[in-house]
């Protein structure tokens, strides 16, 4: 019995810390970091008229496509996504998965901690 009940509280504790360290990614999300992570997005999405990408100042909490002065790929101004933590967590580590057929070439950041910083970055870019 004693096995038994040091097996549950070991997994339960495994599963709270677990839970908290979770919880606890969009906390520590370094803003600072992200706006360097940041910089190689900024060679399309630099805000300039000829620019290959959008300008992605403001872009939390914007509709997708929205932005005038830009020709967005028909899957993008059919997506109509809010640019929020959860898209653009999705979108960054995965661009053609959250919306297939979008014409930006760029594979995704795979390191969680960088998508989380630059959303972090991103959500103070205005």
């Amino acid at each position: 019995m004693r096995t038994i009940t040091t097996a549950f509280c070991g997994a339960w504790f495994a599963t709270l810390a677990a839970l908290l360290a979770t919880s606890g990614a969009t906390q520590a999300a370094d803003a600072a970091h992200g706006k360097q992570v940041f910089a190689a997005c900024a060679a399309c999405h630099s805000g300039k008229p000829d620019a290959i990408g959008p300008s992605l100042r403001g872009v939390y909490g914007r509709k997708s496509g929205s932005l005038e002065d830009f020709r967005y790929s028909n899957a993008m101004m059919r997506a109509n996504l809010t640019w929020n933590e959860d898209n653009l967590r999705a979108y960054i580590k995965d661009p053609q998965a959250r919306v297939p057929g979008n014409r930006m070439p760029f594979g995704g950041l795979q390191d969680g901690k960088d998508v989380d910083d630059v959303i972090a970055y991103l959500e103070t870019y205005r």
